[in-house]
């Protein structure tokens, strides 16, 4: 292998080997505390444009398959990694993470000890980072020079809609990064999907007849999307069940009147225990969390707390006290993460059932 650099903004750099696709990437930088789906994080549209960092020890011991995607697009820029694994007794599997990186054009960097980089990151509050074949003063002028996009939702959602059929109940989702094993779950309800670019008009989704409204998962911040949308979100919640999350989560929070801030450092992992107020319970969900609402801005006349993260104190769940309208902000779908959640499923198609009576 070859030996490459992680570079980061405030001009630390780290020596590695080579994986992947030798190409030279700059991006924002997080770390995934996730013990399992490395393949469903890579491929997930939260991380697009994102140099991911796993600080799970071994990675690419499963290799890949073709029903671990989040999306066909491949949306993480670059991978950082302690150990690349390519020894794989899975029958699933039908290439390695290095030829799959390197078909996809994704360079990675393996060799880096990446639980020091989580807290180097934390402590020194890192936001870039570029993987380069020489850490010279020219690459940390460009690193530093660089101006991440603001325009992710806008590269990843879908310009067109389609539709996943199905028998069950018709369900729209307003895509603002869809990832797949949110359809994945409706799928297995047998709901009749029909997947919208984020920006479509309250009325032509209402003319399509939908029983429920997904606002679903994405990248970047809900500060870049036009306040039409959270107009159309409003009018949505009026006429029909809706069911945000993690994006959507926030968006829907937004539409109510509440602020949502940059957290200082995000949570990306399943590892977080978030306590569902009403009865106590914990569960662990997949988060990929850069944003939070802000507690103090909830219209409480509106908005019911439901859900919170019990080490960084975050509102992890809201739902409206007038109609049947909930949010959560981690991932329900069980992918690339614990199953504990699912459940939020089966409760949107009982409030649709609820609001048809």
């Amino acid at each position: 292998m070859a030996k490459r650099y992680l570079i980061l903004n405030d001009g630390t750099s780290f020596v590695g080997k080579s994986i992947g696709a030798e190409s030279t990437v700059t991006g924002e930088i997080v770390m995934n505390t996730n013990l399992n789906g490395y393949q469903e994080s890579i491929t997930d549209p939260i991380y697009h444009n994102q140099i991911v960092a796993f600080s799970q020890p071994s990675v690419g011991n499963i290799g890949i398959n073709r029903k671990n995607y989040e999306s066909i697009l491949t949306s993480a820029k670059g991978i950082v990694i302690h150990h690349s694994e390519d020894i794989s007794t899975s029958y699933l599997k039908k290439i390695s993470l290095d030829s799959f990186l390197t078909q996809r054009n994704i360079p990675g960097i393996t060799d880096i000890d990446t639980r020091y980089l989580l807290k180097y990151i934390m402590k020194h509050d890192i936001a870039k980072a570029s993987l380069v074949d020489v850490n010279d003063e020219h690459a940390f002028d460009q690193l530093n020079a660089a101006v991440l996009s603001n325009q992710q939702i806008q590269q990843v959602a879908t310009p067109k809609p389609y539709l996943v059929p199905g028998n069950g109940k018709t369900v729209a989702i307003l895509d603002f990064g869809l990832k797949e094993g949110i359809v994945r779950q409706l799928a297995q309800r047998d709901c009749n999907v029909i997947v919208l670019p984020f920006d479509t008009s309250y009325q032509e989704i209402i003319d399509l007849d939908p029983e429920g409204i997904i606002l679903s998962t994405g990248p970047g911040s809900p500060h870049e999307i036009d306040d039409s949308v959270l107009t159309t979100i409003n009018q949505l919640e009026h006429a029909l069940p809706v069911f945000g999350m993690g994006l959507g989560h926030e968006l829907l929070a937004m539409a109510n009147g509440a602020s949502v801030y940059r957290m200082k450092l995000g949570h990306h992992g399943s590892n977080h225990p978030i306590k569902k107020i009403i009865t106590n319970q914990i569960i662990y969900a997949n988060q990929a969390q850069d944003y939070a609402v802000d507690p103090d801005s909830i219209d409480t006349s509106k908005l019911i707390v439901t859900y919170i993260d019990l080490i960084n104190g975050t509102v992890q769940g809201i739902r409206h006290r007038d109609y049947p309208t909930f949010s959560v902000q981690f991932s329900p779908d069980g992918s690339s993460g614990p199953t504990d959640s699912i459940d939020l499923f089966d409760e949107f198609l009982e409030s649709i059932t609820a609001h048809g009576r």
